[in-house]
């Protein structure tokens, strides 16, 4: 009963997994249809391209599909460029190609979301339609159009049984928004108030990470929203800044603990709105008067407060849309050009020693083994680890293998008409796209789904006999496993020293924060800490627990230390305090520039407790009381940390 009830996806779905899969199988299956019908050369292509694009979400699937129209269109122009500079001279063609290639995986590493899709897409296109035209250069013009033609139709296919699919798109977008904006605010309050409860450990950071994953997951997806909600609206700016406003408040919440461990975990109660349970939890701790805590924990307090009230604003605003709304917001994650270099070092080897292996065994069915190399790279060319994510798409695609091998060897030859065809192919399109919904198997069903119509190759007027079937087969599988070798030989990626690099370069923009001269504020500091430490995430499983807990915790802490080092250089940028403290927190952070603010830190802080006793008005012991909380934050993160600014 336990194997029977692993594959319950398949015989007892859930209604949106099987309308999905239903829905892209058909536009898949017409796509095809319509692509025989009008007697193209590789229909096959066509229901490729509605698997690509096809995606859970309206906004994704958009999306995806004009950066693939506008990479196949650039490729193809690229492929015929290549073809012209270089004609009777392989070397120089394929190595120009290669280059080519992993200039564009290169660049797509530097890129986010589907814009970098549409930059590997870009390469592989060109390599797909260069390799298609090597037996015929003359016909590289109109195999360009061919191929540009396949890809416009399954986009079009797809984009038609969607709207059909999918009414009152704009409304339901905006209330899934909302809902989702709701839930991960609920969510965020809920972490603030409960983690004194919790210990300062394993459970926490496990919490803390599954919230920054969480954030930071549904930051990247905003666009996709705003895109189904229709052009002309900011309803993405006010999303991206209130998860952003989350980000800050957990910053706060690390600093209030640190000024004041011993708060409780508040009562069960179902209070109207997550600030105010909020509110409500941090009146309820609030340190007695007479304490040495009080003085800091205000301003930490009121901070805390105001970013959540701004929170709870820019949820509103994505509800109401205001009339003449022009607020703009935007956050850029951090580049990895180690990353990108190594990726393009790597495509590039693999593809020139793609065509070398073609070039010694003049093997027919080349060509096609090197388009499969530069169609996986470009695939592959965008995940976080593209190690782990070959492994399960080699197995898919051996399914798709013996899936292809029934349909193609004793199926489709049976087949006259195209209704029998549409039935033949629905069940295992179906099927594939069930498991493309569920996400340990989603990398299987990525090369299931997409190489099931190559490798069944129908057309017109014929089928692939055995041998051409086992060579285009063999072709694919040792493609697979060709790139599956090349990224553990050539530069393979290590999460050890991506994890070494990351916290090396965090260390770096946190000395950096303290100069007077930088712009960098709290939200965005906070963002780019967040999208490193959450690729490292998930990439857990690769790095043992202690390796990954004491990263966590480093990451943390230095985000929560940051946001008070910006604190001190906006007070001292905006001249806040009063002239002899001014002077030396500007001193302080001149030091910590230069790594050299560790051994003055303490001295600083009996200065700031001497300044704030002297102060004669409430508005200086207040901006004294913000600074000494600032200190004491940093102070703590340099204590549990030491190495934080190496």
């Amino acid at each position: 009963m336990h194997q029977v009830r692993r594959v319950s996806w398949i015989y007892a779905p859930a209604l949106p997994d099987l309308a999905f899969a239903v829905r892209t199988a058909f536009a898949a299956i017409i796509s095809l249809l319509i692509a025989m019908w009008m007697e193209l050369d590789s229909p096959q292509w066509a229901p490729l391209t509605v698997w690509v694009v096809a995606q859970s979400s309206r906004g994704e699937s958009l999306s995806k599909a004009r950066w693939r129209i506008f990479g196949t269109l650039v490729g193809g122009v690229a492929a015929i460029t290549l073809m012209a500079a270089f004609p009777q001279a392989p070397g120089l063609f394929f190595t120009c190609l290669s280059l080519w290639i992993g200039l564009c995986c290169a660049l797509a590493t530097l890129l986010d979301q589907y814009r970098a899709y549409g930059l590997v897409l870009t390469g592989f296109t060109s390599a797909i339609i260069a390799t298609g035209a090597i037996a015929q250069p003359d016909d590289v013009f109109a195999i360009s159009v061919a191929r540009s033609s396949y890809i416009i139709l399954g986009v079009l296919c797809e984009a038609v049984l969607a709207v059909m699919f999918m009414p009152r798109m704009v409304e339901r977008a905006r209330q899934q928004l909302l809902d989702r904006l709701a839930d991960t605010f609920r969510a965020t309050c809920a972490a603030i108030t409960h983690s004194p409860g919790t210990p300062a450990g394993p459970e926490q950071q496990a919490m803390t990470g599954t919230l920054l994953k969480r954030i930071v997951t549904f930051s990247g997806q905003i666009e996709f929203s705003a895109l189904e909600l229709g052009p002309r609206n900011h309803v993405g700016d006010h999303a991206r800044r209130a998860l952003a406003g989350m980000l800050v408040m957990l910053a706060q919440a690390r600093a209030l603990q640190i000024l004041h461990p011993g708060m409780t975990m508040p009562p069960r109660t179902d209070a109207a709105r997550p600030e105010q349970a909020l509110a409500a939890w941090l009146r309820d701790n609030a340190p007695a008067p007479d304490t040495p805590a009080s003085p800091e924990w205000q301003p930490v307090t009121t901070a805390l407060l105001s970013e959540a009230t701004r929170v709870g604003r820019e949820i509103t605003a994505c509800a109401t849309a205001p009339r003449g709304d022009r607020f703009r917001f935007s956050l850029t994650s951090r580049r990895h050009m180690r990353e990108a270099v190594n990726n393009g070092l790597r495509a590039a080897a693999a593809i020139m020693g793609a065509c070398v292996i073609w070039e010694m065994t003049a093997w027919h069915h080349g060509p096609a083994f090197i388009s499969f190399v530069a169609l996986i790279y470009g695939l592959m060319a965008t995940r976080e680890n593209p190690l782990v994510a070959t492994t399960p798409f080699l197995k898919g695609g051996l399914w798709c293998a013996a899936t292809a091998a029934v349909l193609a060897l004793w199926v489709i030859p049976a087949i006259t008409a195209p209704e029998i065809l549409l039935m033949a192919l629905l069940v295992p399109m179906t099927v594939g796209g069930l498991a493309a919904r569920r996400p340990q198997l989603a990398g299987y069903a990525f090369s299931f789904n997409m190489f099931l119509p190559v490798l069944i190759g129908p057309i017109n007027q014929g089928r692939f006999d055995e041998i051409s079937f086992l060579n285009n087969t063999m072709a694919f599988l040792a493609s697979i496993m060709f790139v599956l070798l090349t990224y553990r030989l050539v530069v393979p990626f290590r999460m050890d020293v991506h994890v070494r690099r990351t916290e090396a370069w965090v260390s770096q923009r946190l000395r950096h924060l303290a100069r007077l001269d930088t712009h960098t504020d709290a939200t965005a500091w906070l963002a780019s800490c967040a999208s490193s430490l959450v690729r490292i995430l998930f990439q857990a499983n690769a790095l043992p627990p202690s390796v990954l807990g004491a990263c966590v915790a480093r990451q943390i802490m230095s985000m929560t230390v940051g946001i008070h080092i910006i604190r001190l250089r906006e007070l001292v940028r905006e001249g806040q305090l009063p002239a002899r403290a001014e002077r030396i927190v500007t001193m302080f952070l001149a030091r910590w520039d230069r790594e050299q603010a560790a051994a003055m830190t303490p001295y600083v802080m009996v200065w700031t407790r001497h300044e704030q006793a002297r102060a004669t008005t409430p508005q200086a012991r207040a901006r004294m009381a913000d600074v000494l909380a600032c200190l004491h934050v940093i102070t703590a993160g340099l204590h549990e940390n030491p190495d934080i600014m190496a």
